[in-house]
C-alpha cells in the first residue's frame, strides 16, 4: 500500500511515496534564489503570495535549516486547481481550460530548448476494468493488449469498421483497469461505442473519469533533468508507455514515460486534490508553464493528428500514418480486415505530411502541383514568429513527397516536409510510408 508520510513535527508536505522505496519532499530546498532557473523562479513566484526570500514564511519553513523538510500542509481537499493557475496569471476559458499564461514564445522556446508542464486536464480518461478488459481493447483497436503486462503502456487506434479513424489513444495497462487518454472531442463518442460493444457475457466496465482526475504532461530535453531533481530518475530511460504509481499526500498519482506528443517526456495523471502541488513542484525546476493555444501550435507543427481535422471518416488509419498504434500479427479486431487488405495490396493513396507555407492558409484549402489537385490543408497554425506558417495535410502518394513544392489554396507556396510526430512511426520493413 502506498503510504503517508509524516514528519516528527506532525506537519505534512507533498511528497511522492511508494512501495519499498525512499519518499522525498515534492519541494526542493530553496536555500537562495539562485537555486531555480530563472524562469523556474518566476513563475513559481506568481503562485505565491510573497517572493521567495529569507524573510518569506514559506522560504523558512523549506530550508533545510530551518526545519524538516516534510513540514508543509497539504492542499485543502476542496481546492481547485484552476485557483493555482489563475493566481500565475492564467487566462482560463468558459470551459475550464488555459488558454494561456500569455508566454506563448517563451513556452514553445522552452519545448526545444528546456521543458515545459501542460495542463490537459480537459482531454478525456477513461477507465476499463473487468475480468475480460484486455480481450475487450484488443478487439475493439488497433493495438495488440494480450502482449503487454501491468505498468506498460501503449498507442493504439479506434477506427469505424472499414478503418477510417476516430481517434488515437495512449493506454496505460493497470493491475485492476485500463485507462486510456482521449482527445476532449472523442471521448463521450468512444466510451458510447464501447459500451455497444459490450456483450451480455462480458466481464467489462466503461467508466469516463475525467472529472476525477487531473492530467498534466512534461515535454522537452530538459524534462529528464526534472524527473531526475524530483527523485523520479528511475523512470528515466524506460519504454515508452511505462509507468508507475505514486502517493502525493496520500493522494494517488501515476507517471509515465512518453506523452501524446512524443516518446520522450512524460505524463502526470493525479488526484485534483494533488494536482496543485504536483504542479508546483513541476514548476520549481524551471519548468515552463504552457497554455492550451501554444499546445495547439505545438500539435501542428509536431505533426500530432486530431480528430475532425486529420482524424476523420475521410481518412484511414494507414493513410494517417499511425504504423506505431498498429498490430499487424494480432487476431481479428475491429478494422482489420480493410487494413490488411491496403498493405497486402500496396492499395494506401495519400498521406499525411507537414507544409511550410509562405503565408496564411486555412484548413480545407485545396493543394496542388502543376495545377492539379492532389490533396487538402487539415490544420493550419503560425509559429513562434507571425511570418512563419506551418499546415498539415494529406497528399496523394506520388504527387509529392519530402522536399517536393505544391501550391496550398489559389497561390500560396508550400514545401512537404516530414514532420517529428509522424517521422518516428515505423512502417513494417519492406512496406512503403
Amino acid at each position: 500500500m502506498l503510504k503517508l508520510h509524516q514528519s516528527k513535527m506532525n506537519s505534512m508536505t507533498p511528497c511522492f511515496t511508494q512501495p519499498n522505496s525512499t519518499f522525498f519532499p515534492w519541494r526542493p530546498s530553496l536555500s537562495s534564489k539562485s537555486s531555480l532557473p530563472p524562469n523556474g523562479a518566476f513563475w513559481l513566484q506568481k503562485l505565491m503570495s510573497k517572493p521567495l526570500s529569507s524573510s518569506n514564511s514559506i522560504y523558512n519553513k523549506l530550508h533545510p535549516a530551518q526545519a524538516s523538510p516534510f513540514d508543509l500542509s497539504p492542499p485543502p481537499i476542496d481546492h481547485d486547481f484552476l485557483d493555482t493557475a489563475k493566481t500565475a496569471g492564467a487566462e482560463i476559458s468558459k470551459e475550464g481550460i488555459i488558454e494561456t499564461f500569455h508566454n506563448d514564445d517563451e513556452a514553445l522556446d522552452a519545448v526545444d530548448n528546456g521543458a515545459v508542464v501542460v495542463d490537459l486536464s480537459h482531454f478525456g480518461r477513461i477507465r476499463v476494468s473487468g475480468e475480460d478488459r484486455i480481450q475487450f481493447l484488443h478487439n475493439q483497436s488497433t493495438a495488440n493488449f494480450e502482449c503487454l503486462q501491468p505498468g506498460q503502456g501503449c498507442d493504439t487506434v479506434f477506427v469505424t469498421p472499414t478503418a477510417r479513424t476516430i481517434d488515437i489513444a495512449h493506454a496505460w495497462i493497470m493491475k485492476n483497469a485500463v485507462t486510456l487518454l482521449v482527445s476532449p472531442e472523442t471521448c463521450r463518442i468512444i466510451t458510447d461505442m464501447l459500451n455497444k460493444y459490450i456483450f451480455f457475457a462480458d466481464n467489462v466496465e466503461i467508466q469516463d473519469i475525467t472529472k476525477e482526475t487531473s492530467f498534466f504532461v512534461l515535454v522537452g530535453p530538459n524534462s529528464n533533468k526534472v524527473m531526475e531533481k524530483l527523485n523520479l530518475g528511475d523512470l528515466v530511460g524506460k519504454p515508452y508507455g511505462t509507468h508507475q504509481h505514486f502517493s502525493v499526500d496520500g493522494l494517488p498519482v501515476t507517471i509515465g514515460v512518453g506523452n501524446i506528443i512524443s516518446e520522450e517526456g512524460f505524463s502526470l495523471l493525479t488526484s485534483p486534490a494533488a494536482a496543485p502541488s504536483v504542479w508546483k513542484a513541476i514548476l520549481s525546476q524551471g519548468t515552463i508553464p504552457m497554455g492550451s493555444s501554444a499546445w495547439e501550435k505545438l500539435r501542428v507543427i509536431r505533426g500530432r493528428p486530431a480528430p475532425g481535422m486529420e482524424l476523420t471518416n475521410e481518412f484511414n488509419v494507414l493513410e494517417s500514418n499511425l504504423w506505431n498504434s498498429i498490430s499487424l500479427d494480432k487476431g481479428c479486431y475491429k478494422g482489420q480486415e480493410t487494413i490488411a487488405r491496403l498493405i497486402t495490396y500496396d492499395g494506401l493513396k495519400q498521406r499525411l505530411w507537414g507544409i511550410h507555407l509562405s503565408a496564411a492558409a486555412g484548413p480545407g484549402s485545396v493543394i496542388t502541383v502543376d495545377g492539379k489537385k492532389v490533396g487538402k490543408l487539415t490544420s493550419y497554425t503560425t509559429g513562434r514568429k507571425q511570418s512563419e506558417h506551418f499546415g498539415l495535410g494529406y497528399i496523394k502518394r506520388n504527387a509529392a513527397s519530402e522536399g517536393d513544392n505544391v501550391v496550398v489554396g489559389d497561390n500560396i507556396n508550400g514545401t512537404v516536409v516530414e514532420v517529428p510526430f509522424l517521422a518516428m512511426q515505423r512502417p513494417p520493413s519492406g512496406r512503403s510510408n
